[in-house]
């Protein structure tokens, strides 16, 4: 399975690439899941009712991965370890991560160069399927 990180569905609801064809081919596939942190970044981004019901249809089409417990914990140790070798990550990115790895999925992220820190994470290539 494939978790699409924020940046990479902005791209999507904006008609932009490198993330608009990557989501539609995704999407397009079924193989496509999101998690609950960028269910709120998206929505809380949206700067009208015209652009929340665009999120909202995008989402709708989307699994969500839910925030556990387990999650939780393993973002928080990642969280702690990035902060002891003095490279903190906000604390979205750190749940985000949290949630794909205790799931076994790879995140299609541009944001490559932190989510590269997590030595455990999965990060989806652009020419993967």
């Amino acid at each position: 399975m494939i978790a699409a990180d924020t940046d990479v569905l902005i791209d999507y609801l904006a008609g932009s690439n490198p993330g608009f064809a990557r989501v539609a081919a995704e999407l397009e596939g079924g193989g496509l899941a999101t998690t609950a942190v960028t269910r709120y970044e998206l929505l809380a981004g949206a700067s009208s009712a015209r652009q929340e019901a665009r999120v909202r249809d995008l989402l709708a089409a989307l699994p969500l991965l839910p925030l556990d417990a387990a999650a939780a914990d393993w973002a928080a140790r990642a969280r702690r370890e990035l902060e002891r070798r003095g490279e903190p990550i906000g604390m979205a990115d750190c749940l985000i991560a949290g949630i794909v790895a205790t799931r076994r999925a790879r995140l299609l992220t541009r944001n490559r160069r932190h989510f590269e820190r997590f030595e455990m994470l999965d990060l989806a290539e652009w020419r993967d399927g």
